[in-house]
């Protein structure tokens, strides 16, 4: 130990000597030792920050900031690939933000948490019902962690450690697979959808349903594939589709995931949203989060508890299967809300909603000259079209206009843009965008 002074702050409770004592277990000389793999130029930056200012002060430089945001009720919006402009109904804001729902913490103690566990358990049984599947769990973070904590559960249940993806698995989901997994050793490899050759060491066949770019695969021939190869098939599904397609588990899915914003939750510029997991119930002691069960008491009346919490890290932790210890609990509030409003026929009438609009518009930009549906397959919500010039100048004078163009994908295809249409899109909307498109 050298002579430099402790790190001392008022926000860490222990003393100079438990620090001390802590670095010689970890044979650090200093604090700052523990920050050396961070390159010296990035550890203590100089930051250019403003005079501080009052309250007052402060809420005109936030509205400031706030009004040049576009809100998507201040014109039509065709941009989607992950996060989605759907229809919230108007009961779901006033229940999850009541004092019960939004200040609840972890419900450890049952006793007190019934209220909570409920809802939980009415979450899980909606998603697997909706997912045709066996369980499902509390919840995840996201679509993206919960696809990848999916893989990391195949690996487990095969005792492999590579999985194969689809090349038409969101990109952004492909990163977040690729972090989960370098740390663990496990191997990643890419497959054509359309003639996939499923590595026969993969411990899964990881498809997204519909994919990134809208369509819908041959899910049955995949499915199979990765089953004579003794892996798992892992899906990751739009839960909105499943309203008028076949769910995953008709597909013979082993985990299935999904993101769960369309299920009444905003875009809110990209977050915080709810992860979807489910999975054969022979698989359930691998499954990642929490799981809540149903009981009965003493006196017959019903009870819920967290079940199986080795699963956690808070409890046995050497036997944890996930590091994720906790839910996206009000948000699942919210999507059982959404899913209890709209009902089974509810939600088949959204999702017919956004097939026959998005096949409009899709049909409307192909008679476009020097546009050109991409799609081959049946698709969705989201379909890819050729632009006869970059999609960047396109979305500019689009939005000139007063109208949300469509992602630009052209370093994934050469001037390739992603249009999604959902049920909030009125027909004269997709007109006003294909007018916009013809006057290019």
């Amino acid at each position: 130990m050298d002579n430099k002074a402790p790190f001392q702050s008022h926000y860490i409770p222990n003393t100079t000597e438990e620090q001390h004592f802590m670095l010689s277990k970890l044979n650090a000389p200093d604090i700052d030792s523990l920050f050396s793999d961070i390159p010296e130029k990035h550890r203590n930056p100089t930051l250019d920050l403003p005079n501080p200012l009052s309250e007052m002060q402060i809420m005109q430089e936030l509205s400031s900031l706030a009004s040049q945001n576009r809100t998507l009720s201040s014109g039509p919006s065709f941009l989607g690939a992950g996060s989605y402009h759907h229809f919230i109904p108007a009961a779901i804001k006033p229940l999850i933000t009541r004092g019960e729902f939004l200040t609840a913490y972890t419900p450890y103690q049952p006793e007190v948490s019934q209220g909570t566990l409920q809802v939980i358990y009415e979450f899980q049984t909606l998603i697997s019902n909706l997912y045709g599947m066996e369980v499902a769990n509390a919840g995840m973070y996201d679509g993206a962690t919960s696809l990848a904590e999916g893989v990391l559960m195949a690996c487990r249940v095969t005792k492999r450690d590579h999985a194969s993806i689809a090349s038409t698995v969101s990109p952004a989901y492909i990163q977040v697979i690729e972090t989960y997994c370098q740390a663990q050793g496990i191997t990643i490899s890419s497959f054509d959808p359309d003639n996939p050759n499923i590595s026969e060491e993969a411990a899964c066949a990881v498809i997204q349903y519909p994919n990134f770019y809208g369509g819908i695969e041959q899910l049955q021939t995949i499915s199979d594939q990765a089953h004579n190869c003794g892996a798992l098939l892992v899906m990751s599904a739009d839960p909105l589709a499943l309203g008028m397609f076949k769910s995953p588990g008709e597909y013979g899915a082993d985990i299935a995931t999904g993101e769960g914003q369309p299920l009444g939750i905003p875009p809110s510029f990209g977050g915080p949203y709810l992860g979807l997991f489910t999975c054969k119930k022979q698989y359930i002691r691998q499954m990642p989060s929490r799981l809540v069960g149903k009981t009965t008491d003493k006196e017959g009346k019903d009870g819920y508890v967290l079940t199986l919490q080795t699963r956690e890290q808070h409890i046995r932790r050497e036997r944890a299967t996930s590091n994720i210890c906790t839910n996206e609990a009000l948000y699942a509030l919210a999507s059982t809300i959404y899913l209890a409003l709209l009902g089974k026929t509810g939600i088949q009438k959204i999702s017919n909603l956004c097939y026959q609009k998005a096949h409009y518009a899709a049909s409307e930009i192909s008679k476009i000259p020097g546009f050109e549906l991409q799609n081959t397959n049946e698709f969705f919500k989201e379909f890819v079209v050729s632009c006869p010039t970059q999609p960047e100048i396109i979305n500019k004078k689009l939005i000139e206009k007063n109208i949300l163009g469509g992602l630009d994908i052209s370093h994934l295809q050469q001037n390739g843009m992603l249009i999604c249409v959902t049920e909030m899109n009125t027909k004269d909307d997709i007109d006003a965008l294909v007018t916009s498109l013809k006057d290019l």
